[in-house]
């Protein structure tokens, strides 16, 4: 149960939904599910190397709007082809992770201040060149938010980001290096780690995983909107704690966020099917985090003896 509760709630979930709303369980309703845990669950795949580390990320919902702006916006302005604009959302989310690292590695900053102050930024950004206004987007990037088959494509692309988040984490040397530094930073850096570039390339990860979901959220619609990812870097937070991660680092990986992630959406799936006011959903969500958190604190404890 310490190490599979997120997974055991699911089931008990998914059962007790399957009884109370009958229309729970078709395939079109699961389809439904899986993409819309699609952008969150990428987000939080990005988030689980930070929060690895002992770090936060307010700044991912913000990056995922700049992303998708950029790219809409070098399409319909600047007349780039599709596929260009596409490298350069993701860029985007890289440069603006890289700054976060930056400050944090070199400037000291606490990852708070630093990725506080970066979600003020890039959502300015996006704001200043939307003009507050949806920009549409090109066919480089909308089809990602189509089909491949019976299978809607951001599905296929939170399968894939869930693979490289666990092939980075599992196989890599970066990987293992930023669970030393979860572990015990200042340790690692004795050991001849180096502290600052991995938390650079951490910080640059979490950007590239948000601009890649804010790339989804933009293909879905086929335009970006200036609102995109509102609040969404809480829901990704939720998902990797929800998932097993630890709020103090060292422990978390893609498989717990990946149930993390599917859980809140079944969750606003199954509230939305038994006609629960939005209003309620949020304090249900709410409720899904404290209990998570509560139950992180109680795991380390339990760890501890």
């Amino acid at each position: 149960m310490l190490n599979n509760g997120a997974l055991v709630g699911l089931i008990v979930l998914v059962i007790i939904l399957a009884i109370a709303a009958p229309a729970f369980l078709t395939i079109d309703n699961v389809i439904n599910v899986g993409v819309q845990a699609a952008a969150i669950a990428i987000i939080a795949f990005g988030m689980t190397f930070v929060i690895v580390t002992g770090g936060i990320d307010l700044s991912v919902g913000a990056v995922a709007a700049l992303g998708g702006m950029v790219s809409a916006f070098m399409w319909a302005e600047a007349g780039l082809p599709g596929w260009v604009t596409l490298i350069l959302g993701l860029l985007v989310g890289v440069l603006s992770g890289a700054i976060v690292g930056l400050s944090i590695a070199y400037g000291k900053l606490p990852a708070f201040i630093a990725t506080l102050a970066m979600m003020s930024i890039t959502r300015g950004l996006t704001l200043v060149i939307s003009e507050g206004s949806p920009i549409a987007s090109s066919s480089g990037v909308n089809w990602m938010g189509a089909d491949f088959g019976p299978v809607p494509v951001p599905i296929i692309m939170m399968v894939l980001a869930g693979l490289l988040c666990w092939f980075i984490l599992s196989r890599t040397v970066l990987g293992r290096s930023m669970y030393a530094l979860g572990g015990n930073m200042e340790a690692a850096r004795l050991s001849g780690l180096p502290v600052r570039r991995i938390l650079i390339s951490v910080y640059a990860l979490s950007g590239l995983f948000a601009a890649w979901a804010g790339l989804v959220m933009t293909a879905r619609l086929s335009s970006a909107q200036p609102n995109t990812g509102m609040g969404y870097e809480l829901d990704a937070i939720a998902a990797v704690v929800i998932g097993g991660a630890s709020l103090a680092g060292g422990r978390g990986g893609a498989w717990g966020t990946f149930v993390g992630a599917i859980l809140l959406a079944v969750i606003r799936n199954g509230l939305n099917l038994l006609n629960v006011s939005s209003f309620w959903q949020q304090i249900v969500i709410g409720l899904v985090i404290a209990a998570a958190v509560g139950f992180d604190v109680i795991r380390n404890k339990t760890l501890s003896q």
